[in-house]
Order: structure tokens, then C-alpha cells, then sequence
């Protein structure tokens, strides 16, 4: 057995790396969060120190103006609505492609792992014809189903491992007591994935709340702004007012933050088993 003051002397480099990563990473976070504290004299002539006198107004206007809120709801919305439909159209391929033998099953899975091979940047003018085509220009559909679409080959291929992973025994005797497929799925395969489940739909809203791209392409009238378009169109209004821009920066980080440290152990619950399973 080691003992613990050379367990702990083999650990100190990984600690020094985490703790290291782990200050680069908040660092910004907090430069910002203090910024926003400050006018814009007070950033340009100490830009590193702590505000004197502190200034509110920067927060407390973005919190008290419509449009934020506005945006904060579209942005909620578009996720919730990306997430249902990613995760429930994936559930049921992967569903089909782990536990039914069918010929040509292999070679649609390919197909479907092909997609992680192409940006989304790649499709996006033959994309936008074809959302203008269907009308679906200005609308939050015009958002959430190509995120979904795009967002499926990820999801199936996680669901699908998690899936074969279920012993075909449980499978059998479900059927013996007069379980059909479908509820065989829904009644036992989902409660027991639902690690897998939790971790597809968080990747699934990180990256529908982080869109920039799409929505920017899609959604014309402010009425329909997410927050990265807000972020965007606030710079531009306030260029001069750097200070301003820094407090609506941290508060359209909050939500997506505080949603993290939520599920993250959702998150890492979801990682680890399948890590292990693998």
C-alpha cells in the first residue's frame, strides 16, 4: 500500500494543472464581471483594478429593459423546443438501429455518423433557401429544426451505444410478460438510459443557446432575437460604452452558467458511465 504523503506527492502535478486551468478559465469571467461595475473613464484609466465607485446602473438597466428578457425567453424557448426534438427523434433511431436486426442497418447508422463530418457553415445558403422556401423565415421553427437536424448524427450515436449496452435477457423476458417494443422503449430502455438521456440534452442546449450563426441568418425582426444576436446587436449600440457592454455580456452568461451547474453532474454522470461501459 502507498502510503498517503507520496499519494499525495504523485497527485500534486495534476492538482497544479487543474488549478492552473481552472484560473485561465475564470479569469475573463471575472474581468468581465468587475468591468461592468465600472464607466467606461474608469476601464480606460484602470483597467485591472477594482471600480471606484462602483457603478450599478450598467446591471440594472440590462435587467430592467424589455428586450433582454425578450431575448432571454426566444433563446429559452428555441433550446427547450432543439432539445424535445433532437433528443426524442434520436432516442427513437437509436432505439431502431441498436435493438432491431434489419438489413441495411449498419450502413444507415454510417449515414448517420457521416453527418458529424460536416460544419454547419457548409449547408447554411442551401439551408436558407430552402427555410425561405417553406416560409419558415422569422420564425423560431426555422431555428429549432435545422438545429435539430444537424444536432441528430451526435445524439444517435451516443444513444445508440448506451442501448446495445441493455442485455437482451431484459429484453426477452419483458416480451414474455406482454411488453410490445414500443413500450419495452418507453417503460424500461428510457428510466434505464437516463443518464445517456440527461447528457444528450444538455450537449443538445449548450449548443442551441451558443447558435449565433443560424439565428442571425433566420431571424430578421427583433422580435425573435436570441441572445447571442443581442450580444451582437448590444455591441454594436454601445461600441463606445465598453463597460456597458461587459455587464450585458455577463448577465447573457448567466443563464447558460447557472443551467451548467445544474446538470453538470447530470453531465458527468452521463460521460462516466458510458466511459466505463465502453
Amino acid at each position: 500500500m502507498i502510503p498517503a504523503p507520496r499519494r499525495r506527492m504523485r497527485s500534486l502535478p495534476l492538482y497544479v494543472t487543474v488549478w492552473v486551468v481552472g484560473v485561465v478559465m475564470i479569469t475573463p469571467l471575472l474581468y468581465a464581471l468587475v468591468s461592468g461595475f465600472k464607466s467606461t473613464d474608469q476601464l480606460s484609466r484602470n483597467p485591472f483594478g477594482l471600480p471606484s465607485p462602483w457603478v450599478t446602473s450598467h446591471y440594472t438597466d440590462v435587467l430592467a429593459s424589455g428586450s433582454f428578457w425578450r431575448m432571454l425567453g426566444s433563446s429559452t424557448l428555441v433550446a427547450v423546443g432543439t432539445t424535445l426534438l433532437t433528443v426524442g427523434s434520436a432516442a427513437l433511431a437509436a432505439f431502431a438501429l441498436a435493438r432491431f436486426a434489419f438489413r441495411g442497418r449498419e450502413a444507415l447508422f454510417t449515414l448517420f455518423t457521416i453527418g458529424l463530418m460536416f460544419p454547419f457553415a457548409v449547408a447554411i445558403l442551401p439551408l436558407f433557401i430552402l427555410l425561405r422556401t417553406f416560409g419558415l423565415l422569422d420564425d423560431p421553427w426555422g431555428v429549432i429544426l435545422p438545429q435539430a437536424a444537424f444536432g441528430l448524427p451526435m445524439t444517435i450515436v451516443i444513444l445508440r451505444g448506451f442501448f446495445r449496452e441493455v442485455p437482451g435477457e431484459l429484453e426477452e423476458a419483458a416480451t414474455l410478460d406482454g411488453c410490445s417494443p414500443f413500450g419495452f422503449f418507453w417503460r424500461i430502455l428510457l428510466p434505464m438510459a437516463r443518464p445517456a438521456l440527461g447528457t444528450v440534452s444538455v450537449l443538445a442546449v449548450v449548443a442551441s443557446w451558443n447558435n449565433f450563426l443560424l439565428p442571425l441568418l433566420v431571424l430578421n425582426e427583433p422580435t425573435w432575437w436570441t441572445i447571442p444576436v443581442g450580444v451582437q446587436q448590444f455591441q454594436g449600440q454601445y461600441a463606445t460604452d465598453i463597460a456597458r457592454v461587459f455587464a450585458y455580456l455577463v448577465l447573457a452568461m448567466v443563464p447558460a452558467l447557472a443551467f451548467y451547474a445544474v446538470a453538470e453532474r447530470q453531465l458527468i454522470g452521463g460521460i462516466t458511465m458510458g466511459a466505463t461501459k465502453g
